[in-house]
């Protein structure tokens, strides 16, 4: 359980899995603070549901991909009082369906500085924080990946694909790194979710018939991500490491 006065810090955590993990976290004791890029009517309505739950609820706009922003959004939670104890890093985009010969480069830039560099510089405050080896006392972080690092995403997007790849390396080599220093870091692996990321991309996966493609015949919610995200951040996953949990029904 977390401490009475520990945040969880979710970006991307107005809609879809970073709002239900926000709301999956608060019934778990934590505190909540929800990054959001643009969205702030989504971000408002999520903090009275949170506010309703009795937690502290922050709710602070910055884009993840621009160092700036990602530092005063930490500095803004520092100033509320209170330890860090938590970050998921939720914030993630995809684009268009098309051909790797039909990309080009500012649609790799954006992709790669949001799923990636997002992830690394929101990964660095929080050690920085977290960590015993500069005053910290330790905490848990969980990157948001994708069934999509190990398929590729073929004639789909593999530049996405090949985002949270990375995604999961640094995951997977963050781990051994902070461990001894308290902090656990570890990744969900999401396969089809119903959530409104696959209009991005224009991708209709009701009508597209993906769900028949899945062994468990469904798409999955976005409160099943959750219950597997607060799982990770809790003392219940103590011993989990570096590991990669694939939520996907089967896929």
């Amino acid at each position: 359980m977390p401490r009475m006065t520990d945040w969880v810090l979710i970006t991307g955590g107005s809609r879809g899995i970073g709002a239900a993990t926000a709301l999956r976290c608060a019934m778990a004791g934590w505190d909540v603070a929800i990054n959001f890029a643009q969205d702030s009517a989504a971000a408002e309505t999520l903090a009275g549901r949170l506010h309703a739950l009795g937690r502290r609820v922050l709710a602070l706009q910055a884009d993840v991909a621009d160092e700036a922003q990602v530092a005063a959004m930490f500095e803004r939670l520092d100033a509320a009082g209170g330890r860090l104890g938590g970050l998921v890093n939720n914030a993630g985009i995809v684009a268009p369906v098309a051909r790797l010969e039909a990309m080009g480069m500012a649609r790799w830039q954006r992709l790669f500085n949001v799923n990636v560099m997002g992830t690394l510089l929101c990964c660095q405050q929080a050690a920085r924080r977290m960590s015993t080896r500069t005053g910290g006392t330790g905490g848990s972080i969980v990157n948001i990946s994708s069934r999509a690092a190990e398929f590729g995403s073929g004639g789909i997007y593999v530049d996405y694909a090949a985002t949270k790849g990375a995604v999961d390396t640094l995951t997977k080599g963050l781990a051994r790194e902070l461990i001894g220093e308290g902090i656990r870091v570890n990744g969900v692996r999401p396969g089809v979710i119903e959530t409104e990321i696959h209009a991005t991309s224009g991708i209709d996966v009701v009508a597209s018939g993906v769900a028949a493609t899945i062994p468990i015949q469904r798409l999955g919610r976005a409160d099943e991500v959750a219950e597997a995200i607060a799982w990770l951040l809790s003392d219940a996953a103590s011993y989990t490491v570096g590991a990669l949990l694939d939520v996907g029904g089967g896929r």
